[in-house]
């Protein structure tokens, strides 16, 4: 599973013209669920996702996490984080999961973050997207996590 997270001061996702989510200070979490993946290894992406400090404390130091200020989590699906370039110049997606899984461990992920955090949004799995940010610091960070590395 991958993930792109990017510390906002706001985000939203509109499709065809409309807001279909958005959040104010938080994380964009762009999300990839590949081949192999499973609900525990969602699980433990989200544990991570909600503790990671890359937040800034009152001395200016990032030591809070997105629980620790109340952030919102904004989350959006994004297969393409699953590409493979070294082929050739077109990508290939062979790692993502297949759709009907790929969305099954989105919507367990999302539910999972909406028991575990009062501010969740989202996009549309598999839909035409735009998403509108205001990175703030910047600060982006990669994250994947894989069977070998849950354990």
């Amino acid at each position: 599973m991958k993930a792109v997270l990017q510390r906002v001061a706001h985000a939203r996702v509109d499709i065809a013209g409309r807001t279909v989510g958005a959040i104010d200070a938080g994380l964009l979490v762009l999300l990839c669920a590949e081949r192999g993946d499973n609900d525990a290894l969602a699980d433990r992406m989200l544990a991570k996702i909600l503790k990671l400090r890359i937040f800034s404390d009152d001395a200016g130091k990032m030591n809070r996490s997105v629980q620790d200020i109340g952030g919102g989590l904004l989350v959006v699906s994004q297969f393409t984080l699953a590409a493979d370039v070294s082929g050739g110049n077109r990508p290939s997606f062979t790692q993502a999961a297949a759709p009907d899984e790929g969305r099954r461990l989105y919507d367990h992920f999302v539910a999972l973050a909406r028991a575990a955090h009062p501010v969740v949004a989202t996009g549309e799995f598999g839909g035409d997207m735009q998403v509108h940010l205001l990175n703030d610091g910047p600060v982006t960070i990669p994250l994947q996590m894989s069977a070998q590395t849950a354990q």
